[in-house]
């Protein structure tokens, strides 16, 4: 029988709809390409080496020497930092003008890789640029919120194959984060406790949902995870912000990143996925019930007319079972270096 659930955190309900379950394992479509298919290096790719758009470039990492992270302006910004910051209200009518930031964060110079075959330091190395940049950013007076995401492959909403993500700095709170951030404060003014923290203690205390566990994060399946496979990496340590996060937490997190996906990948046959990582907005770092996350959403069901009209979604998929299937996958397997890694 189905069920509804609700996400203590953000106050979402969720439909599990059992009856329609699918079979973890029925999730690994096959034919799908693969993140090592295709050449190490494509001519028409303005991410792979040689290819550099100058112009657009930020900062890369290392400064000297061959790159093994660079960020750079998206060339279609939807955001400028060029514009002045405006605002406008005139009745019902409101305007912000379009002041911000939007760059590409190019992870790899190998152009058929992604994160699951990549060394956990290389994924390190992206979280750590992720980090630097957003210290810049923030810095900015006119900026209110920053987000990096990742899409990955074309139903994620991913236009180019070369591994990047995505970085965008906003004159504004969004609507989404205001709303989650409100329903987390309600819980602490009730409990005195941090939601997230004690949906960790909880996960913790249960085990059927937990995939992964490391010194400074636990990776979980919600119990209402919104659709099949869907994951929260949880630091242990209550932080509202991400970008104050310490290097032996990054490098945490890079190995965490690499194992999870590294699962999705062998387990699920390279799915489609998106992350985010929530973080506090820029002013609310200090917000004691606000607790940062990376979120993983594998792009494997559809969103519909229901989920569009409710704001529930349905997902048909048990989240227990999701997690005991991504905690058994065994990961062996190679991972790339990069060119001047290579002996």
């Amino acid at each position: 029988m189905s069920e509804l659930r609700q996400n203590l955190a953000t106050k979402e309900w969720v439909i599990i709809a059992s009856e329609r379950a699918r079979r973890p394992h029925e999730y690994a479509e096959p034919g799908r390409p693969m993140c090592d298919e295709g050449p190490t290096w494509e001519a028409s790719c303005p991410f792979c080496p040689g290819n550099e758009e100058r112009d657009l470039e930020v900062a890369r990492f290392p400064r000297e020497g061959p790159w093994q992270v660079r960020i750079v302006g998206n060339r279609y910004p939807a955001l400028t930092p060029a514009a002045p910051l405006e605002r406008e209200y005139m009745g019902l009518m409101r305007r912000i003008s379009g002041v911000g930031y939007h760059e590409v964060i190019v992870e790899s110079p190998v152009h058929n890789t992604c994160a699951a075959l990549e060394s956990a330091e290389n994924v390190m190395r992206v979280f750590q640029a992720f980090v630097e940049r957003a210290w810049v950013v923030q810095s900015d007076p006119r900026i209110e919120y920053v987000l990096f995401f990742k899409n990955h492959g074309r139903q994620a909403g991913a236009s180019l194959r070369h591994p990047h993500a995505q970085m965008m700095a906003l004159p504004m709170v969004p609507s989404e984060v205001r709303v989650r951030a409100d329903a987390a404060r309600t819980y602490f003014d009730e409990s005195g406790q941090c939601a997230y923290c004690a949906m960790l203690e909880q996960e913790l205390a249960t085990g059927q949902r937990v995939v992964l566990e490391s010194k400074h994060f636990v990776v979980f399946v919600p119990y209402a995870a919104a659709s099949p496979f869907h994951l929260w990496i949880v630091p242990r340590a209550h932080a509202a912000s991400f970008f104050h996060s310490a290097p032996d937490v990054l490098a945490d997190l890079g190995s965490v990143v690499r194992t999870v996906l590294r699962k999705l990948y062998v387990g699920l046959n390279n799915p489609d996925f998106n992350y985010v990582i929530r973080s506090a907005p820029v002013r609310d770092v200090g917000a004691p019930y606000l607790h940062w996350y990376l979120s993983i959403v594998p792009r494997i069901s559809l969103v519909a007319g229901f989920e569009m009209g409710s704001g529930i979604y349905i997902n048909p998929s048990l989240p227990e079972e999701c997690a005991r299937f991504l905690h058994g996958i065994e990961i062996a397997g190679s991972e790339k270096a990069a060119p001047h890694e290579t002996a």
